[in-house]
Formats: structure tokens, sequence, C-alpha cells
């Protein structure tokens, strides 16, 4: 990848503060749009969603946008105010760019945008999804449908747009591996619900390892699934965690009608799951370096 200039949105993030470590090794420029000014290696640019104002100098000499602003989904309650925020977090940041890369006098060719693989909605049995499946039409997968909408709208500026669905990300960092393996360390790790639904994970290092391919392979185009080679089970995941850790697993599945309590309709994203296949990145020439879950645990929990 030769160097280019980038400028990262939503950079504060697990994925964000990953790909700019990987960019910068690799003598990238990177820069950030973000809320408030952040220190760190990386020159920071302001913005204002709900303002609909953007720093004027953030797209000066840059020539691909990776776009991965959005409110997080599983943090709070899913209230109606709440979901508004996770919707126009993402579409409303997304039309602000648009706007701003429409007005011309920039360099961007590129622009990666963030999705997730809640586009296909949650299936909790065997079928395998794919990049050209319809999308679902629960919440999450409404969300998602509208954010690839405004994304794909970049394209008619006549820049090349990459939309990576993401999946389930194992990182060491935080995120569901952090919240799965707490209870385990102390023995009172168990699946969740039947354990039957699956989950579609990535290593966070091959995942930022897609979007820098992304950002390189000028023949990829459209969405990709950012997923790994072989989803599990919430019941296989939960084992081969325990067995990293070598931790016994000792207590019955937690019961659906408990989480269903404690998190209302946002249990959904862990009680049901979809299998979500990652040929088509494989086609476009990736290869991972965490290709088995245990590889990817041993790497996550060597230290835990």
């Amino acid at each position: 990848m030769s160097s280019k200039n980038i400028l990262i949105t939503g950079a504060s993030g697990l994925i964000g503060t990953r790909l700019t470590e990987l960019l910068l090794e690799r003598g990238n420029h990177v820069a950030h749009l973000s809320r408030n000014h952040r220190s760190g290696t990386a020159r920071t640019f302001l913005w204002d969603v709900d303002k609909k104002q953007v720093d004027r100098h953030a797209l000066e000499g840059t020539d691909a946008i990776v776009h991965l602003a959005g409110a997080a989904v599983a943090d709070k309650p899913w209230t109606d105010e709440r979901k508004w925020e996770i919707l126009k977090s993402r579409t409303q940041s997304t039309q602000l760019l648009y706007n701003e890369l429409q007005k011309g006098g920039h360099a961007v060719k590129t622009f990666i945008s963030a999705s997730a693989i809640g586009y296909y909605g949650f299936d909790d049995a065997e079928k395998v999804f794919h990049e050209d499946d319809q999308p679902g039409k629960d919440f999450l997968a409404n969300v998602v449908r509208q954010w690839e909408a405004e994304v794909d709208r970049i394209q008619e500026l006549g820049i090349r747009v990459v939309k990576i669905r993401i999946g389930i990300v194992l990182s060491d960092k935080g995120g569901a591996l952090k919240e799965i393996a707490r209870p385990v360390k102390y023995w009172v790790g168990t699946p969740l619900g039947s354990g039957n639904q699956y989950i579609s994970w990535i290593h966070l290092d091959d995942l930022a390892s897609m979007f820098i391919k992304a950002l390189s392979d000028e023949q990829m185009e459209g969405a990709y699934n950012g997923t790994g080679l072989y989803p599990v089970t919430n019941r296989e995941l939960t084992k081969a965690i325990a067995h990293t850790m070598q931790k016994p697993l000792l207590l019955p599945a937690l019961p659906a009608f408990v989480l269903k309590v404690l998190f209302g309709e946002m249990a959904d994203i862990i009680l049901k799951g979809s299998k979500v296949s990652s040929e088509k990145i494989q086609r476009a020439g990736f290869s991972f370096k965490f290709d088995t879950l245990e590889k990817a645990l041993a790497d996550l929990l060597k230290k835990k």
C-alpha cells in the first residue's frame, strides 16, 4: 500500500484506534475527524453532526476517508430516544460527509464505510448470509439498510465506495470478548439462552487489515462481510474461551427470559445470531492471520 492521506471518523473506538496504529506503521498520514480535540499521533479536525458543521480544512489533501462514526448499539437500553440516536449518528454523519464532498475542491477518491452484519437481521437457523442477500426487517437491519443507502449516494460523486459489514469483533481491549471472558475468569461463565445462536466473529487485527486492503485495492467496491472464516455458536465460543483460560464451565445456560427482562428488545443481540460468509472478501485476495477461533483466543487471552 503506497502512502496515503487518510481521514478517519469514529477513530476513538476499538477499530479506529487499531486501524490508526496499523496505517501509521505502514507510513501513511492519518487524521481524525472528531467532536473533540484529542492528543495523539494523528491530527484532529472537528465536526458537529447536529449542527452540520465540518472543519473546512479536514478534506485538504485527503486521499481517502474511513467512516466509522456511530453511536454504540449495546451501551444503553433501546429507548425510542436511543434508537433515534443509533440511527441518526450513522445516517446524518454520512449525509454531512456527502454534502462536504459534493462541494468539490478535494482529492478524495476512496470512501470506506463501516457497516454491520445486522443488515441481514437475526436468524437462529442454519442459513448462511452473503452480501447479495436481502436485508432483514428488525430494528438493526433497518438502521443498517438506511445507513448503507446514505453511503451509496457518495458513489454519485465519482468516489469509489466500499462497505465493510462488521461482525462480532474479538479484542483484548473491550467489546464482546471482554464481556464473555470476565465471568469465565471467575468460574461463573455460561452460555446464553439456547447457546445455539451463531456468532460470526473476527479478530480485531484481521478486521483492521480488511479496511487497509479496501483502501489500497481499487478493484474492491460495494459490500463485503467483515467476518472470519468459521462462525461458531454462543456455546462453542464460551467453551473455547474457558478452555483457553483453563477455567471450568459449571453453570447451566442463562435462560432467555432472564436476558429479556434485563435488556428488553436489545436482548436479541445476545439471544439471536446469524451465520455470515466471508467468501467474497477471500475471493478479493484477503488472507486471514487468525483463521481459527483457537488462534484468535490464544492471541487475545494469553495474558489473561
